[in-house]
């Protein structure tokens, strides 16, 4: 799609502190949220993550690179810096919603994250 990956959370503490923060649940996937401390300005960072609920591994992988695609579609662009986020797959949903349905999930649930305020930081 459009331009290189965010970087990657890969630290279970990094996942924790995102679910102890925003939330923001769509049709297609839930997006959780937080500022990093102390504010940086690094490049956002991304987590994915789909449970046994979305279905077996190869279902579960799917739905994982959906959610990857779309974050590459629209974290530079909508992703602020400082900030890491949690896109958490759903079960008949996330695989099997149109592509761009995805991409606008994404899009509409950043915008509601961050039109929140400065809450997303650790509380």
């Amino acid at each position: 799609m459009s331009g290189p990956p965010p970087e990657t959370l890969k630290k279970r503490a990094d996942f924790l502190a995102c679910a102890r923060a925003l939330k923001q649940a769509t049709a297609g996937m839930i997006v959780q949220a937080r500022r990093r401390e102390p504010a940086d300005d690094a490049p956002p960072r991304v987590g994915y993550t789909c449970s046994k609920k979305v279905g077996g591994a190869v279902a579960r992988n799917r739905a994982k690179r959906r959610l990857r695609e779309a974050a590459r579609a629209v974290i530079q662009a909508q992703g602020r810096p400082g900030w890491d986020y949690v896109l958490i797959g759903r079960a008949g949903a996330t695989a099997a919603r149109p592509f761009d349905a995805l991409v606008a999930d994404l899009e509409a649930a950043l915008a509601r994250l961050h039109a929140a305020g400065p809450r997303g930081a650790m509380r």
